[in-house]
């Protein structure tokens, strides 16, 4: 599963050392389920150092994390996160879900291979809409998807047969 930081684990970009409301439970339900979070940032350097203690210290579960690394990939967004997440579907990868709050978020997604039923938006504090780009739902927060992560998505591992139940959940 794939996650941007700024914006959609925090109320908005500029928010950058609040989390929001429900993040971490969500993101822990999926780690429950049997998915691994998969992190993604543009932050600029001065601030990516504090990336994985801001993780930590908000309760967001463990996962690879993945920040820019040049001017390049932050005037690109985009491309930069397509490209991470085409390295993880190259290592046999099945991408799940994905969440953002922004049109580069989106269109990464699209780009990695995600189709719009399993893209999320999440609404920025601030906007009164969602970014365009294709997506199956805008949300306003984490804390109103929880329910739906808890009753509707199954482990991704989940089959007859391995004591796990099946896929209906």
């Amino acid at each position: 599963m794939a996650v941007d930081i700024d914006g959609t684990l925090t109320p908005r970009d500029s928010a950058f050392l609040e989390a929001r409301e429900g993040a971490a439970q969500a993101l822990a339900t999926y780690v429950r389920k049997g998915y691994t979070i998969v992190y993604l940032s543009a932050r600029i350097p001065l601030l990516q150092q504090g990336l994985p203690d801001w993780l930590r210290r908000h309760e967001f579960p463990n996962g690879p994390l993945h920040v820019a690394q040049s001017a390049g990939d932050r005037t690109q967004v985009d491309r930069f996160k397509a490209d991470v997440l085409r390295v993880y579907v190259r290592r046999g990868w099945r991408l799940a879900f994905a969440y953002g709050d922004s049109s580069t978020d989106f269109q990464a997604y699209a780009e990695a291979g995600f189709r719009p039923e399993q893209v999320y938006a999440i609404r920025r504090r601030s906007d009164p809409n969602c970014q365009p780009g294709a997506y199956i739902l805008c949300l306003g927060g984490w804390t109103e998807h929880l329910p739906e992560i808890e009753r509707m998505l199954a482990p991704a591992c989940r089959a007859e047969g391995m004591g796990l139940g099946s896929m209906d959940g």
